[in-house]
Formats: C-alpha cells, structure tokens, sequence
C-alpha cells in the first residue's frame, strides 16, 4: 500500500525507536501493518510483535488489516491465537503475535526483531512493562519499537514523546496531514466538540483531561529533580496493597518547614506482601500508613517492626483527601521527585466521571489508575500536614494583640 508523505517520514527514520504521536485516521494502522508486513518478510525468521490495550482491540485494530496485507503471500493464519507464519524473502519462516498489552506478562522471557506498540497512551504500568518486560525482549537481536498513540492528558505517552535518548525520535501529526481525509469533515467536527478535545483527538495536542481532580498540580512548580532533602524531621510511608493490580509504595519526607518532599515510589504488580514488607523496611520510616482494608498484611507489618499509624477510611475521606493535597499544592508545601513517574501520570488523569445535565452533586473520581494516590492519601489523612502553619498563625494573632495594646500605652 502507498504511504503519504508524513507516514514515509516515520518510516524512513532510521532511529531504533520512533514515537508517532498523531490524531484520529491519521493512518496509523496502516502504517504499523506495513511495517511489521515488510519486517517480517525481509528478516530471516522473523519475529514481530503488535501490541494493543486489549486482546479484543488487537482484534478489531490490526487482524482484519493484516491478513488483507498478506493477501499473495504464503501464510498459515492462528485465528484463536491471532498468530501468523509467512514465508519470507531468505527462505524461511517468519512470525507475527497480535497480542494485549494487559497480558503483557505472556511476553516475558522472548524476543523480537520488532515491536509496534498501539495506543500506548491507554496502557496501565507502561514503564513498569516496558522497562522490564518488553524492552529485554528486543535485547537479543538489537531490535527496534514503533510506539504509537493519541494523546490522554499528560501521561506517560506525554513523557515517552519527550524523552531525551538518542535512541530515540518523536514525530507529531494532526488528522490533517492525512491527504485522504476530507479537510470539510475534520472542520466540521471541530465545531462540533470541545476545544480541548478537538484538539486532543484531531491535532494530537497534548492537554489536560476533561474533568482533572488535581489541577492545581503544575510539572513546574511541583517537580524536583532527585536530591538529598536537607533538615527532615520524619520520613512518612504510605503503603496501597496490590497484586493484580500494583502495589504502590510512597516514601514522604516532612522538612522543618512542614514542607513534603515525595521522594521515591515503588509501584509493581504481582508482589507478595512479605516483598512489600521488606520494601517499606528498606525506607527506615518513622511511620507508616497502610490500606486498613488490610488487616492481615498490617499485622504481618506490625510483627516485622514497623511502626503502624491507623488511617481512618470512613465516609467522605476520598474528598476529604483530595482537598488536603489540592492544599497543598496551592500553598507549594507539596514536591514530587521527576523519578516518581507513575504519581505524576495518576495525578495528571485522575479525573471525575463526565457529568450529566440533571446532576447537581459531584461525583467521587472515576476509580482507576489511583493506587499512588490512594497511598498519599492515607498519609495526609492522617498526619496532620497543617500544625507549623496553625502555631504561625496563632503566633501572628497575638503579636498583632500585643501591638493594639501597646499602642495604648
């Protein structure tokens, strides 16, 4: 299939991996299907991996466009396994694997030539699998990634597209520098919808999400580049059990300013809770603030030593949270280290449901990618963040008490 000019500049780029991020039919399948199809024809027992958010997605995104692809070509077709063999131009066989990224686990331990990664910006624990699961996979025989997406706020996806690596190169389209998409069409659907969202989905501009809880949070004002936090007077650990789902474990420092520097984060799946014990060890906390919807792994914390703050989690404390952290960054007392790279993500698509015309109450947040935040939570429920600015204020109360009586003689 003939590319247009945009998609013949990604795919003529020779850096190992290339990020496109591009808006709605901008062609990015069609793109990734003549890729994997020229990769896996020209390679010598080949090997090439396409990823997807779901295993249906993969399905409905890449399948059907493929084998129409392959059409002429020798192939035996897996269609429960959504796996393809195709004799290629050295004689041999070549493989292809649709696969999901939420069972990216499966992918442990093989490798590829090539990995073309679809809709990373939905993708749960992106570094967490990238970084040790799919990156060793491309160890063996050098090989190459093809990330690709529309934006969700300021995710991970925002953060891969910036990254520094020489390894690395970024591309950006919009829906317009597709020339076979009518420009009247992508017009009229400007009109019809938000400007944000026009411009997320159709100009791939990077922008908050709809709805975000945190918006006081700014990448400038609140990020700190990693460093010795210099007079703490307590190290706070707050600790969301996971297994399926990741286990975040947040390392907090208080200063003598009552100002909280948030510098590390632990955040993996698939953690037993005597792995997740040893971590919170290995922080030397002052105190730590479990999930006490846990009770057996609190005791197993209590027996190893640890010196366990009981969080109250009853009604309301979800808001009652997030108004305290909201708080904090409006006052600047709250700094996250640039290392805390999953933080950053939940705080930057944490968000409320979309409401509707009859609703008058808001809505609790949209219950997903929260565990970090759930583990802050915890400790600013329960700490008390507020006591040098309560005694300052105090203090200044009197002091101007003072002055009006002196004022009198």
């Amino acid at each position: 299939m003939q590319l247009h000019p945009a998609q013949k500049q990604v795919v003529e780029a020779p850096n190992r991996f290339r990020v496109l991020n591009a808006g709605r039919r901008f062609g990015k399948t069609i793109l990734a299907v003549e890729e994997i199809v020229f990769t896996a024809i020209n390679l010598d027992e080949g090997r090439v991996a396409y990823v997807a958010p779901t295993y249906q997605a993969a399905r409905d995104i890449a399948w059907d466009e493929l084998k129409k692809r392959l059409q002429g070509v020798p192939k035996e077709v897996n269609e429960s396994r959504l796996e393809i063999v195709v004799s290629n131009t050295k004689g041999t066989k070549s493989k292809i694997f649709l696969r999901s990224w939420d069972n990216v686990e499966t992918l442990r331990g093989q490798f590829f030539d090539f990995i073309v990664l679809d809709e990373v910006a939905q993708y749960k624990n992106f570094w967490e699998g990238w970084q040790e699961v799919l990156r060793p996979c491309l160890t063996d025989r050098k090989g190459r990634a093809l990330f690709i997406s529309t934006p969700l706020g300021f995710n991970h996806f925002y953060d891969l597209f910036k990254t520094g690596d020489t390894d690395f190169r970024s591309f950006h389209f919009t829906t317009y520098d597709n020339p076979h998409i009518d420009k009247e069409e992508v017009d009229k659907a400007k009109q019809e919808l938000t400007e944000d969202r026009f411009a997320q989905e159709y100009l791939a501009d990077f922008r908050k999400t709809e709805g975000l809880v945190f918006k006081e949070f700014n990448r400038n004002r609140h990020l700190f580049k990693p460093k010795e936090i210099e007079k703490v007077t307590e190290i706070l650990v707050g600790v969301d059990f996971g297994f399926t789902n990741p286990a975040a474990i947040m390392e907090i420092k208080r200063d003598y300013d009552n100002h909280f520097w948030i510098t590390s984060e632990w955040y993996k799946t698939g953690q037993t809770t005597e792995q997740i014990v040893q971590r919170t060890q290995a922080l030397r906390p002052h105190s730590v603030y479990p999930d006490p919807e846990a009770p057996e792994k609190i005791l197993e914390m209590e027996r190893a030593g640890l010196n366990i703050r009981e969080v109250n989690k009853g009604k309301d404390s979800i808001i009652r949270g997030i108004d305290i952290i909201r708080e904090l960054f409006k006052q600047n007392r709250l700094h996250i280290s640039e290392e805390c790279r999953n933080l950053v993500q939940e705080l930057e698509t944490y968000h409320y449901p979309e409401k509707k015309a009859e609703q008058n109450e808001p809505e609790a947040p949209v219950k997903d990618n929260d565990h970090a935040l759930d583990a802050i939570r915890y400790v600013f429920l329960t700490c008390n963040p507020y006591p040098t600015m309560f005694w300052q204020r105090k203090t200044e109360e009197r002091i101007r008490e003072r002055s009006k009586y002196s004022a009198f003689g």
